[in-house]
């Protein structure tokens, strides 16, 4: 059996492409989880994965992924089965529906109130959509347990700029909200912190790690690392409008931390290799990658922010495609070799597969 540790990058709805993967990922029993580290979107995937896996082991897993992004899209009642397989049918292509979003007046609305206005000013009572969800369904008692795959959920650390990784008995629904909180959109998530004895603010991890990758090489025995990607690194048109430019410096800035962390992955792994230093003394780690670039370029940041029902069943059904490539093509190397090109990543533009 192989085992693996699982990096879910943050990406709002677009999580629901990870959603597809790691539902295809608990199908193949012939792959073990070591480890999730996971920012935002990818902290409440590895949270609900948890919770069924403690409860009810690959089939629980695959149960709760599938009740948390239902009950996130308003479509958790009896009649479910039924509107999913009519909404299949009729949806429309994944570039239709993110131009239909980026001008619908909602969205527009809802964009000029928050370039004008703080989360502190608009919603004054601190009002959060998903903590209700996150309480009600990823059951933190549940996933702080000691069984399945160690979590690791990452935020930043508004005072000092500094990443924050949660794991253990750390993980709770305050946690999480944290590893997602945007701060055009939310109050800052407050915690005390017992190592400062403070009451510490914390934004969104994405902005110091999309996932942070250091606590895999600690905490865990796997040396293979299977990231999901769902903020293309590359993009071959030049953004000109006011959509594709913010959507392109989102993404720039939510991968530039996992870039790094990949350069020094690739830069001990060649000292290792060269035998410059024991294998003993630091870690040679196999990189992998699930994505779908283009599905991803053919959408934006208006898509992140925005539940589109279609949309997520869109994603989830291209994250499950996306894992059976990556299974066809690189199960062999798994446990023996990096499946993406580390030295080509980050050396130059270039796609990760």
């Amino acid at each position: 059996m192989s085992v693996v540790n699982l990096a879910l990058q943050g990406g709002g709805a677009h999580g629901a492409f990870t959603w597809g993967v790691l539902e295809r990922l608990l199908e193949d029993t012939s792959i073990d989880i070591d480890g999730i580290t996971a920012t935002s979107a990818g902290a409440m995937n590895a949270a609900a994965l948890k919770r069924g896996w403690v409860n009810g082991g690959r089939e629980g897993a695959r149960e709760q992924l599938e009740a948390f992004w239902l009950r996130v899209s308003g479509l958790d009642g009896p009649m479910s089965d039924a509107v999913l397989d009519w909404l299949r049918m009729v949806s429309p292509s994944p570039a239709l529906t993110a131009r239909m979003l980026e001008f619908s007046p909602a969205v527009v609305a809802a964009d000029t109130v928050t370039r004008m206005f703080s989360p502190y000013q608009f919603n004054p009572t601190n009002f959060h959509p998903l903590r209700s969800i996150v309480e009600d369904m990823l059951d933190c008692d549940t996933v702080r347990s000691q069984k399945g795959p160690k979590l690791f959920v990452n935020a930043t650390n508004v005072r000092d700029g500094k990443a924050r990784i949660f794991t253990g008995k750390e993980v709770t629904a305050d946690a999480i909200l944290a590893s997602a909180c945007l701060p055009s959109l939310y109050q800052a998530i407050e915690l005390d912190d017992p190592k400062t004895g403070k009451r510490e603010a914390y934004w969104d991890g994405g902005y110091t790690g999309n996932p942070a990758l250091y606590p895999l090489f600690y905490r865990t025995k796997a040396v293979d690392i299977v990231i999901v990607h769902i903020n293309p690194l590359y993009r071959e048109e030049l953004p000109k409008t006011a959509a594709e430019i913010a959507t392109r410096m989102n993404e720039i800035s939510f991968n530039a931390s996992l870039l790094r962390e990949l350069r020094n992955i690739e830069f001990v792994n060649r000292l290792i290799q060269r035998g410059l230093i024991s294998p003993e003394a630091m870690r040679l780690n196999h990189v992998h990658s699930v994505s779908d670039d283009r599905l991803m370029n053919m959408l934006g940041i208006v898509t992140k922010m925005t539940i589109s029902r279609t949309l997520l069943l869109q994603l989830r059904d291209a994250g499950r495609e996306a894992m059976s490539e990556f299974l066809d093509k690189h199960r062999s190397k798994l446990g023996q070799r990096s499946s993406v090109d580390l030295k080509a990543v980050v050396s130059s533009a270039g796609s990760i597969v």
